[in-house]
């Protein structure tokens, strides 16, 4: 666990400043006031790299706990201890208890906000800078575009976490998390929008990107891009259960970004030069922290796959199979996720970081399969998935049998694939409770959670106990905050 003190949105609320240097803490900078951060931001070369420390600190949102998060509450992966020490067993349980600041209660909801302050002081300060910088003036656009980008990603991820799915009411109306476009006033009281208010920042924040990117090409897959903000909508119109718009935004996409060959699968994941042809937005883990990798770690996992993954493989020659097996130096051969695992020993220390994929085309291609089977086109959902299939048996598209009879059958083939195709990607709960599915485990599950119907106040984590303490006038979550 980290070695810090734990200050959530209050302390946002509270200051005018946060972290902006890549890699550095949050409170390494508490001591800062309003008239050192505005010193900070009158340079451009102080926005750069505010810009760089925001991508660092959703590396670390997304390596320390919200990955897992969404791994461990689902139905694929199983924790090889449940002792009360053990990390993320709480969350496997559904015992999570508003005063856990040390797990993910905790850190999922302050490392979030972490991020949407260093984007929000992004957004507030460049539009100074541009009078300053005219020479700039472009660089200075396309860093608000990905400032926006990475602000509507994470008021994406906090509330799939604390707040119950898009359609969970008819109108989105239950609670989400507070919207944050600004940096609030000291002491001032946040509350939390209703999940239709979120998604409407989301998509508003998205558009205007889009609209900044223009035509500029991406530079690499670790910056964000117009494309990425396509995907991202793609993603999120798919929740809301906006088929039409989820179709057109991943069609879009999918032409430029290509599948990753068959031969280069695993590479994508295990060689940390390679990003792969499908890669649409990546987070570099390059000097960054290794969290993913220790829970995850073959030689002494934390959490493995579950039998439930395994049980949907009927093909042995399926390439993502080769990412749920690992044999050790005796040849012995375990269930492990290897997403997250450099096996080249060769390669220096530093430079064996793994990097997290955000976003890529095979998930387009299953939102694109998702909404064309919800429309009722089930031959061209059919088709996406007989894409997807082809690459990872090796064999042709045409050659790729799908039984069904009706859009339920296709629906759940479609299921299926995602499982297998996005498992360990922070996918995996999010997918269950959004279907409005229960969650069913294998039969073997060392938790004490073997079902649970849906629909469900467990399905969310409580909201921190210190916020609540903190922020009067939060609403809670119920039950789980009881």
């Amino acid at each position: 666990m980290r070695n810090i003190k734990d200050k959530f949105l209050y302390i946002i609320a509270s200051i005018s400043i946060v972290c902006a240097l890549s890699g550095c803490h949050f409170l390494e900078v508490e001591k800062l006031g309003k008239s050192d951060i505005e010193g900070y931001f009158k340079e451009f070369d102080g926005l750069k790299t505010a810009m760089y420390g925001a991508y660092s600190v959703t590396y670390d949102f997304y390596d320390s706990h919200f990955s897992k998060y969404a791994e461990v509450a689902g139905n694929m992966t199983r924790l090889s201890s449940v002792t009360s020490s053990d990390d993320m067993v709480d969350q496997y349980n559904f015992t999570s208890s508003p005063d856990q600041e040390t797990t993910a209660v905790g850190y999922i909801w302050k490392d979030g906000f972490i991020i949407m302050s260093n984007v929000n002081n992004i957004l507030y300060y460049a539009p100074g800078l541009k009078k300053s910088f005219p020479n700039n003036l472009r660089d200075i656009e396309l860093i608000e575009a990905q400032a926006l980008f990475l602000r509507a990603l994470t008021h994406l991820d906090i509330t799939l976490c604390y707040g119950q799915h898009y359609t969970y009411t008819p109108d989105a109306s239950h609670l989400g998390i507070p919207v944050l476009t600004r940096l609030p006033a000291a002491g001032e009281t946040i509350l939390r929008n209703s999940v239709k208010e979120v998604y409407d920042q989301i998509l508003s924040d998205l558009n205007k990107a889009i609209e900044i990117f223009g035509d500029t090409p991406m530079t690499s897959a670790y910056y964000a891009s117009a494309d990425a903000c396509k995907a991202l909508l793609s993603r999120v119109y798919l929740y809301m259960e906006d088929w039409d718009k989820a179709e057109q935004y991943a069609s879009e996409v999918i032409p430029k970004f290509p599948l990753t060959p068959r031969e280069k699968y695993a590479e994508m994941y295990h060689n940390p030069d390679y990003l792969g042809s499908e890669a649409i937005f990546r987070l570099s883990g390059y000097k960054a922290g290794t969290t993913l990798k220790k829970f995850y770690d073959p030689t002494s996992p934390v959490a493995t796959p579950a039998d439930t993954l395994f049980s949907l493989f009927d093909n042995p020659d399926d390439v993502r199979l080769s990412l749920l097996k690992y044999t050790n130096d005796n040849g012995y051969t375990v269930n492990a996720c290897t997403k997250f695992y450099i096996p080249d020993n060769t390669i220096p220390d530093e430079d064996r970081h793994y990097d997290p994929f955000v976003l890529r085309s095979s998930e387009m291609y299953l939102n694109r399969a998702e909404a064309r089977c919800k429309k009722g086109n089930l031959e061209g959902a059919a088709s996406d998935l007989k894409t997807l299939i082809a690459r990872a048996t090796g064999v042709s598209e045409s050659s790729v049998n799908l039984t069904y009879s009706n859009s339920e059958e296709l629906m759940q083939l479609i299921v299926k694939e995602r499982v297998k195709e996005l498992c360990f990607e922070g996918h995996n709960f999010f997918d269950i409770t959004r279907r409005k599915s229960d969650l069913r485990r294998e039969l073997s599950t060392n938790s004490v959670v073997r079902y649970m119907a849906y629909p469900s106040d467990y399905f969310v984590l409580p909201i921190p106990q210190i916020e609540m303490d903190s922020n009067i006038g939060i609403q809670p979550n119920p039950t789980v905050n009881n």
